[in-house]
């Protein structure tokens, strides 16, 4: 080795200790005579002085020394003299004399400072990735999501889990996204899809009697990016057999509470996961993965303002629109063009508009004896003095909170409310970076009806076991079932879907057809899983949280590209690697392929 110590590790024990360490040249600093250098590597930085007097030679290379320079330091720890020390750096109360020094390599000046946390533009930060992942951000966040992923191994192999590899090319399964597709040069005309997760895979490995399985898997999905979705990603894939919904949610609470407290102690958790119903959540906050850091529920006011004198209230209602309103706390001051400000928000998430009503400071502390000289709204000349009791007392506001509400169809209350909920939580200050609110929503809809394409569709995937005493309704309204599907989410986010799956052939293919497939195509489609379920599958249920996401969650980081070593842009392309790219005539015609010109305009 070239270096017997890291440049994180060194402290006061080991002062009067001759070492080598080698690294980049963090930062360096000429003092006009002595010439420190901070070192740098993948555990820290250590501080080198070169002093002539002692060492000449050493110092004749530390004047020739550059940002990134790689050199190879040999000298002896000491104590930094009182007053000079650096509690930023876990090494700061030592520094490194050196008594001799070689350049390793040379460095060009980089395209950006890798000593200083200066925002770049992303696709320098991705052109030039390798030197992006020198910075301290980046490198600490690769270094968790390894421990993360240490963890998760260690934690499933302790309770029986065998690890075990699926195959990346395979046969084309819908999963809800488009495929990536590999041409076949055996067989021209036939292609091998890249897998959107192992499902079929995992549940035939239950088939076969292993009973506990993982793998962290790479799954690959072509469809558009976003922050928090990459074309290829990463997750942790879990199946058992022999289980029920609880046994599944009690390994996941169990999973990341050890996680968290063992590698991230610094976070906090609510303990326990609550479990909540898709039909709670939605009503509550409007979205089936909820942030629960923070309070202001939705509060369903339709049946106050049903009769009320608003026509724009009363129209909705009768149209089957809903009204709801939220609660923010202690902005009842909020000025006209504050209000304007909410309103344009609420606009652009789909709203028609936003009624207010400010809840004076000076109003009683009982919601339920507010009268409407305590309410600033233009609501109040609408409505009773009843009515607006009962709206102020649903909202739980108190004095000096101020309520947003939102009327229209489901999807537009729930969306534009959503946006208003976390950009006041924002704007308050009510979201704890440090805290991690994990929760499991339950019985989601097995299917939902597609009005464009006339059909149902799976909510979750077409594997999914819907719940026994719901089998009847497969034939009478599809649309009443509820699934054996649970989705693990986290401040906002979905962290992982799963669900109980079918083990019955007979109902996989009741489920198939409902679902749009004919019998002749379920068979050819599905052949291996309808198959294997006939021979003796056992009840089995699974989940795959989504490492990438999760990290993202865990590292306060914006976007998954943060925690991935190689990401694509939010175009989907590899911008280090120029990648997608053509091919050669030669290879194409390998494959059978033929490049369609697409035609310009005017021709």
């Amino acid at each position: 080795m070239l270096k017997d110590h890291s440049c994180g590790e060194l402290r006061l024990s080991h002062a009067g200790k001759r070492v080598t360490l080698a690294g980049w040249v963090h930062r360096r600093r000429d003092h006009g005579g002595l010439i420190f250098i901070d070192l740098r590597d993948r555990e820290g930085i250590t501080q080198v002085v070169f002093n002539p007097a002692v060492a000449p030679a050493a110092h004749d290379v530390a004047d020739k020394l550059r940002t990134e320079y790689v050199v190879q330091i040999v000298g002896e720890v000491s104590k930094r003299p009182p007053g000079t020390e650096n509690p930023a750096l876990a090494t700061g109360q030592i520094e490194v004399l050196a008594g001799e020094a070689k350049l390793l390599n040379t460095s060009r000046t980089p395209p950006f400072y890798i000593n200083e946390d200066i925002e770049i533009e992303e696709d320098l930060a991705l052109r030039y990735r390798y030197l992006y992942l020198r910075r301290a951000k980046m490198r600490d966040n690769i270094i968790l999501r390894h421990r993360v992923v240490k963890y998760m191994r260690d934690f499933l192999d302790a309770r029986g889990f065998l690890e075990i590899e699926t195959p990346i090319l395979m046969k084309s399964t819908p999963e809800g996204a488009r495929d990536y597709l590999v041409p076949s040069r055996l067989y021209p005309g036939k292609f091998y899809a890249l897998p959107q997760s192992p499902q079929l895979l995992k549940q035939l490995l239950m088939v076969a009697g292993f009973e506990k399985y993982f793998q962290v898997a790479r799954c690959f999905r072509d469809e558009d990016s976003r922050a928090d979705r990459q074309p290829e990603f990463t997750q942790l894939d879990i199946e058992m057999s022999f289980v029920e919904e609880d046994d599944i949610l009690r390994l996941l609470e169990d999973m990341f509470t050890g996680l968290v407290q063992t590698v991230t102690p610094w976070k906090k958790l609510i303990k326990p996961f609550p479990r909540l119903s898709y039909t709670e959540v939605m009503e509550d906050y409007g979205s089936d993965k909820p942030d629960m850091r923070f309070g202001m529920k939705f509060r369903n006011l339709t049946d106050i303002v049903e009769s009320c004198g608003f026509a724009v209230f009363a129209d909705t209602v009768r149209n089957g629109g809903r009204v709801k309103g939220i609660s923010v706390p202690g902005c009842a001051e909020y000025t006209r063009k504050q209000l304007e400000e909410l309103t344009e928000l609420a606009k652009s998430w789909g709203a028609k508009g936003l009624v207010t009503m400010a809840v004076d400071r000076e109003a009683p502390g009982n919601s339920g004896q507010v009268t409407s000289d305590k309410v600033k709204s233009v609501m109040t000349k609408f409505l009773s003095e009843e009515q607006l009791r009962a709206i102020v007392g649903r909202c739980e506001a108190k004095p000096g909170d101020l309520i947003l509400i939102v009327a229209g169809p489901d999807k537009v209350v729930n969306a534009s409310l959503g946006g208003l909920r976390r950009e006041m939580a924002g704007r308050l200050g009510l979201i704890d970076p440090d805290l991690l609110a994990f929760a499991f929503i339950l019985d989601f809809p097995l299917c939902e009806w597609n009005e464009e394409l006339k059909r149902w569709e799976p909510t979750h995937h077409p594997f999914t076991a819907p719940r026994e005493e719901d089998i009847p309704l497969l034939d009478i309204d599809p649309g009443k079932v509820r699934a054996r599907h649970y989705d693990f989410v986290c401040n906002g986010y979905e962290i992982s879907s799963g669900s109980i799956r079918i083990h019955n052939a007979d109902l996989q293919m009741k489920i198939l057809g409902m679902l749009g497939y004919s019998r002749e195509e379920s068979r050819q489609r599905f052949r291996h899983l309808l198959e294997a379920l006939e021979f003796g599958a056992p009840p089995h249920g699974g989940v795959a949280p989504g490492i990438d996401r999760f990290m993202m969650i865990l590292c306060n980081e914006d976007t998954i590209r943060s925690v991935m070593a190689y990401p694509k842009n939010q175009n989907a392309v590899d911008v280090m690697m120029d990648a997608p790219d053509t091919v050669s005539q030669a290879q194409l015609d390998e494959l059978h392929l033929q490049i369609k010109q697409e035609k310009q305009a005017g021709e």
